[in-house]
């Protein structure tokens, strides 16, 4: 699917077909809008592949008069056992004299939010401003499903002090797996944007360094908030690991104690039936009151030494 946008006082407007100035959008391309992009818009094909490519990593690349910028931007999901799972997903931007085109294989939130308007301002005849404007709310959306995770991970421990069920671990393992998959988009983006930052590729404008730097420091405290709480989130299941290890020891502790004691009544009553035969009737009152009494001593004798 392709989509053409112009702004209009800060707005963007549909087209109906690619005009000089304006934003092309290309979400999951037919062959034949791919074949468009490269044949008709003079696209590069290497990087429309490379936007199209899901296990593409973030990078920035200059051929000819284009310049690609891939970034990792972050996508939330729910998986069947209602498991909250975050990863990235990379689009492409590619700059050319006259449009900014982005290609991504599946719908992002960072393009709804364009087209919605949630991002303010966005002028696509200003290319080099238009895609530091992405480049940050993509570094605020990273910031935000940071704090998403820090929220589910609290709420997990907290109902993890009540019961320990397997679900709320399943969650913890994917908001950890999240976590490592944002560290390292993250990690990949910085490296881009600060090339970018050197001027190098991309022409720079005065106006667009604080955008720019507001970009490069949006992305380094999403870098330090995905350490800090993947750490947290480490350590809070290797604690839980411990409370569940030590559960069971309880739980083989107190079947231990039981079995024990359900041991001497046996051992009584086996070598009395083996040793005595027709007894009279108040002599068989002994064997069961000295049975009684042996489990209630070693009871004793057993729950003094689990205190110790």
């Amino acid at each position: 699917m392709i989509n053409y946008y112009t702004s209009d006082n800060g707005r963007l407007d549909p087209l109906d077909s690619i005009e000089s100035g304006c934003w092309v959008s290309v979400i999951d391309p037919s062959p034949q809008e791919i074949k468009m992009l490269i044949d008709d818009f003079g696209l590069d094909s290497g990087f429309v592949k490379s936007s199209l490519d899901e296990e593409e990593s973030s990078r920035i690349e200059r051929e000819d008069d284009q310049t690609l910028i891939i970034v990792d931007t972050p996508v939330a999901s729910t998986e069947e056992d209602e498991t909250k799972v975050f990863y990235t997903m990379p689009i492409g931007i590619i700059i050319t004299d006259e449009n900014v085109f982005t290609i991504s294989l599946h719908a992002t939130q960072i393009i709804d939010e364009a087209v919605r308007g949630t991002i303010r301002n966005l002028r696509p005849t200003f290319k080099t401003r238009f895609v530091l404007q992405l480049l940050l709310r993509i570094a605020a959306l990273f910031l935000y499903y940071l704090k998403q995770i820090d929220k589910l991970s609290s709420a997990a421990e907290q109902q993890l002090h009540d019961a320990m069920k397997n679900e709320l671990l399943m969650q913890l393992l994917a908001l950890e797996k999240s976590l490592v998959y944002f560290s390292t988009s993250l990690k990949a983006n910085e490296a881009t944007i600060e090339k970018i930052f050197r001027g190098r590729v991309i022409k720079l404008y005065d106006e667009d360094q604080d955008l720019l730097e507001d970009v490069l420091i949006e992305m380094k405290q999403a870098i330090e908030m995905s350490s800090i709480y993947s750490g947290i989130l480490s350590s809070m299941m290797d604690g839980f690991s411990s409370v569940i290890s030590n559960n069971l020891n309880i739980v083989m502790w107190r079947l231990t104690i039981v079995t024990i004691l359900m041991e001497i009544p046996n051992i009584i009553f086996a070598l009395y039936g083996i040793n005595t035969v027709d007894l009279p009737l108040p002599f068989t009152w002994f064997p069961i009151s000295l049975a009684v009494f042996l489990t209630a001593v070693a009871a004793v004798i057993l729950i003094k030494w689990k205190k110790k």
